[in-house]
């Protein structure tokens, strides 16, 4: 008898017992053998984490997005228009605090500091030289990049359990069906009631490792979306506020 009319028998048996007595999943689980209960728990706590990182990371790249429009705004103000000074800075700076969860006023911060510093060194005289505009490039690449890697941090384990999910959840399947043609082989009987319980443990198995690895592979395609599209506006940020210290405050 092949495996694949062994599974398609207990599954018409299972259809067709539906109505004088529902199967109870939690037993199947319960008296499933110790490689499968181990392989339900780990992909059981695999899911857990994943929607724990879910959860977090939807409520932070909210707050960055929210946070990041707002700075913009002040940065951008129609008020103030395209008149920029030190003063400007300043009270832009002086505001940071309300904008906190933002990865651009964190890279404005970056780049304002040391702008400051550069400005600070040149002293009187007010010449700058070539240097002091990279220092201030690099300061902001630097905070976007620190940035970025935080946003990214744990998505990894999204990934991986999207990817492995399903194969360790077909581990514990090809488990419970092996033990079920070991139960055939002690029994001396092919019969449905002998494969049942074992092939059922077995595909089991194989949902849980898929409800584990479906959210995770599609929030983890959600998050690395949304980081890329808060990936260039720090790009572009970055080099509006580089044509800005050229034109006004590094003109040499």
């Amino acid at each position: 008898m092949s495996l694949f009319f062994l599974l398609h028998a207990s599954l018409l048996q299972t259809a067709a017992s539906l109505s004088e007595e529902q199967m109870d999943v939690w037993s199947l689980i319960m008296e499933a053998t110790l490689v499968v209960q181990l392989v339900m728990i780990t992909l059981v706590l695999m899911s857990v984490v994943c929607w724990f990182i879910i959860g977090a990371k939807a409520s932070r790249i909210s707050q960055a997005s929210r946070r990041s429009t707002a700075f913009l705004d002040a940065f951008w103000d129609k008020e103030e228009g395209t008149h920029w000074t030190t003063e400007r800075l300043e009270a832009l700076y002086a505001r940071l605090s309300s904008f906190d969860g933002s990865p651009l006023s964190s890279v404005f911060k970056a780049g304002y500091v040391e702008l400051a510093r550069v400005m600070a060194s040149q002293g009187a005289s007010g010449a700058s030289h070539e240097g002091d505009l990279e220092n201030v490039e690099r300061a902001l690449k630097r905070t976007a990049t620190n940035e970025l890697t935080a946003l990214e941090t744990r998505l990894p384990f999204l990934a991986t359990t999207g990817s492995t999910g399903p194969f360790v959840g077909l581990f514990g399947t090809v488990w419970g069906i092996m033990n079920s043609f070991l139960q055939i082989k002690n029994d001396g009987s092919a019969g449905i009631d002998t494969v049942a319980p074992g092939i059922a443990e077995a595909l089991i198995a194989t949902a849980i490792g898929l409800v584990a690895a479906i959210p995770a592979v599609m929030a983890y395609n959600y998050f690395v979306r949304r980081i890329r599209v808060i990936e260039s506006e720090l790009d572009a940020f970055s080099n509006d506020y580089l044509n800005i210290v050229r034109r006004y405050f590094l003109r040499g």
